[in-house]
């Protein structure tokens, strides 16, 4: 196995500065750590560390408020026995690098890119690019490549996903190309959220892609319980998604139609995730429903224990897709598929550094019989680390 050179992105990180003119306390990270896991304490000093990526912070009036660096470096190492065959390997997940800016109070421009850390080019394709004017809490209008969220996982950040990977409810039923051109509005008011947008469904390329090849529409809205149920989070959410069936199209799945509901509870120190979702396929893909169950529950301020089940079906043969590093061992498709995992996430300092451990039971059931049929277990580690 050829190794992996992550130590510069790493240095670079912590060299990064100078530090805003804002006190370290003051540097908001990129994305807020979710209620739903223990962020941890800054007796090590994160806080002051996490302020750097932040190289110009204006506290007075005027038209740039912030500008920050911002990235991730996911790596994971997995073992896989299967009656397939055996299969292991460490790899950079995810690497990515880009900048944010705030201008005017309102306005975020963002620009973020894959980077290649395993030896081929360093640019790997445009991640995400877009302007998003906020009018107020309940309305902020995004434009340009951004993520795309529906489902319970392919609404999460893969920074925040307390499973190593997202399930395969969503590699199947959700748009796993993820940042995807469009314009979307959304916002919350009072225990009210919601989320719509009209989104490019043309064929794939590293920055935008061609914008010529159909179109998809989502619409999402939910409430939040908490109040009700005395939870810190108790949020219930329907998604819907209108496809314009279009062969060509390779950012978006073969589903004309994609429903979703999705509930999730935080209770402060356990909570509970579930999602149901169903499609209708076109272009040969048959239709296809799944559900994913996910509780955890914190052991001390920092460990954590999260399981998940995960069924899905399809009517046809071959509708489904295995897993991440399933899919590793064979490329065929089934028509049910089962999971059971079972894992640790240890919170270094929230969301933004941490490891996870989990070991996954699958089977997938192939009809077919045309080399979709799998048994098998995984054992995955990751470190997530973002700024």
């Amino acid at each position: 196995m050829r190794s992996k050179p992550i130590a510069p992105v790493l240095v670079a990180f912590v060299g990064l500065g100078p530090v805003s003119a804002a006190s370290a306390q003051d540097a908001a990270p990129v994305e807020e750590a979710s209620a739903a896991t223990p962020l941890g304490t800054d007796s090590d000093g994160f806080e002051t560390l996490w302020s750097r990526p932040t190289v110009y912070d204006n506290d007075n009036s005027g038209p740039l408020d912030e500008v920050r660096i911002v990235g991730r470096v996911h790596l994971d190492n997995y073992i896989l026995e299967s009656d397939v065959r055996d299969e292991s390997d460490f790899l950079v997940r995810r690497a990515r690098l880009g900048v944010r800016a705030r201008l005017f109070g309102r306005l975020e421009a963002h620009v973020q890119a894959d980077i290649d850390l395993e030896g081929g080019p360093l640019y790997s394709r445009l991640t995400d690019a877009y302007l998003a004017w906020e009018f107020s809490e309940a309305a902020e209008l995004a434009i340009g490549k951004q993520s795309v969220q529906f489902t319970l996982d392919g609404s999460t950040s893969s920074n925040e996903l307390l499973t190593i990977d997202r399930s395969n409810v969503a590699n199947n039923l959700w748009f796993t190309t993820e940042y995807i051109p469009g314009i979307s509005l959304s916002g919350r008011s009072g225990s009210w959220i919601y989320n719509a947008g009209v989104f490019s469904g043309g064929r794939a390329a590293a920055e935008f892609g061609d914008l010529d090849d159909g179109y998809f529409a989502l619409v999402s809205g939910g409430y939040d319980f908490a109040a009700l149920l005395g939870a810190q989070e108790a949020v219930l959410r329907a998604d819907f998604v209108h496809n314009d069936p279009d062969d060509e199209s390779e950012l978006a799945r073969p589903f004309e139609r994609i429903g979703s509901l999705v509930f999730t509870l935080d209770q402060g120190n356990w909570g509970f995730s579930g999602d149901i979702a169903a499609g209708d396929g076109f272009a040969g893909q048959s239709d296809a429903w799944g559900t994913t169950l996910l509780p955890w529950i914190d052991l001390t301020d920092r460990l954590q224990l999260a399981g998940r089940y995960t069924y899905l079906e399809s009517d046809g043969p071959n509708g489904l897709r295995l897993g991440r590093y399933e899919n590793v061992v064979t490329a065929g498709r089934g028509d049910r598929y089962r999971e059971v995992y079972a894992g640790l996430n240890y919170f270094i300092y929230g969301h933004r550094l941490k490891l996870q451990t989990g070991l996954t039971y699958a089977d997938m059931r192939d009809r077919a019989d045309d080399g979709g049929e799998y048994e098998g277990v995984t054992w995955k580690s990751a470190l997530r680390l973002s700024w």
